[in-house]
């Protein structure tokens, strides 16, 4: 099986040869992107395994950048960006990053993190073909083999692969309270503190995706507790 392809989306180009020389010889095959064109051309043509995408890229910039990117795909994206803090992190994950990393940052982490998100992606495709294949929760439909969400009518609701990895975990578990930090790790969010909102972040964009026709998604924050997936769940 080749090497995954990560596309690394950086404004400078000195920057995105030194990281694309890096990755290769870390055992990734890397192609070098300047602009959204050439992010959605690549994305059509060839299977990619994750995207590098820099916050401060052109044209449009690459905030907007990520969310037409995940409107259209399911890959994982890595967010990078000159701001560190919580703020800039939770903005990053509610534009459908999978995760973020502050500049400069050595390329030594991003593989690691690459390794982490596409670990995580095999992974949750892995459990859906072993799973059972079809379950329903709330007039919503989820096709484990094919990683799909649909909705009543049979409208497809389109997860990336950390909000699919959550679903997951919550139907595993219905109408039971579930820690933040035990979430976070039958989830698969990368390690943080206790008082990363990552978790948070995530859970609020599928509650956001599963909302519809003014009826709100059937997860329950329990304060100081957890989440909890509120709805029964029949499997076939």
């Amino acid at each position: 099986m080749s090497a995954p392809l990560i596309l690394i989306a950086e404004e400078k180009a000195d920057l995105r040869q030194q990281v694309r020389e890096y990755l290769e010889q870390s055992g990734f095959r890397a192609l070098p992107v300047g602009s959204a064109a050439d992010i959605f051309n690549a994305i059509k043509a060839v299977p990619v395994g994750a995207l590098v995408l820099d916050a401060a890229l052109r044209g449009p910039d690459g905030l907007d950048l990520c969310r037409d990117v995940r409107e259209r795909s399911d890959i994982p994206i890595i967010l990078v960006g000159a701001g560190g803090s919580e703020v800039d992190r939770v903005v990053g994950l509610e534009l459908g990053a999978d995760d973020y990393m502050a500049k400069p940052y050595s390329n030594r982490e991003l593989a690691a993190r690459l390794r982490a998100v596409l670990r995580r992606s095999k992974k949750d495709r892995l459990i859906g073909l072993r799973a059972s294949t079809l379950a329903q929760f709330d007039g919503w439909q989820v096709d484990f083999a094919r990683r799909e969400v649909r909705d009543g009518e049979g409208a497809l609701i389109a997860l990336t692969a950390a909000e699919f990895a959550l679903l997951q975990v919550l139907l595993d578990h219905p109408q039971t309270v579930i820690p933040r930090l035990r979430l976070m790790e039958l989830a698969g969010v990368r390690d943080a503190p206790s008082s990363d909102r990552s978790i948070d972040v995530l859970v609020s964009r599928v509650r956001r995706k599963l909302s519809v026709g003014g009826r709100p998604a059937p997860i329950v924050t329990v304060r100081g507790a957890g989440y909890m997936l509120s709805a029964a769940v029949e499997r076939q």
